[in-house]
């Protein structure tokens, strides 16, 4: 199914662009939470980033800090978000991978809210256990 950010891929949309290089793609976001908010989309067209190849994972983790420091001096922001979603219940709405990097200031920005719960040691060892294991295949 092709998604809006293919066919900004594929030129059949315009966009504003920031950054574009081999592996990824930057543009500002048409409905912005605040001025400068810049989506940044690999070419790879992989719907969750664990889909990722590590060769296009690699490419946006080199260009993010980048972007971040130029949306920051563009906008004069001195905080910002950087949110990656990745599933309907994860509240992504594309299913393209991507990046917000949206500047926080008075008058716009990211709202939220963090229901933190208690970690149970136990719980915490299995989780390891099991992650590591993955890690290992």
């Amino acid at each position: 199914m092709s998604t809006i950010f293919d066919k900004i891929l594929d030129g059949e949309i315009p966009c504003h662009k920031v950054h574009e290089d081999e592996h990824v793609l930057a543009f500002l976001d048409i409905g912005p939470l605040a001025e400068g908010h810049t989506l940044v989309i690999p070419k790879e067209r992989k719907a969750q980033l664990d889909q990722l190849s590590d060769e296009s994972a690699a490419a946006l983790g080199r260009v993010l800090p980048r972007l971040c420091r130029a949306v920051m001096a563009a906008t004069g922001a001195n905080a910002y978000n950087v949110l990656q979603n990745n599933g309907g219940a994860a509240h992504q709405e594309v299913l393209h991978v991507h990046f917000h990097i949206i500047p926080k200031t008075a008058t716009g920005g990211l709202g939220i809210r963090w229901g933190a719960s208690q970690l149970d040691p136990a719980r915490a060892q299995e989780l390891i256990e099991a992650m590591r294991a993955h890690l290992a295949r």
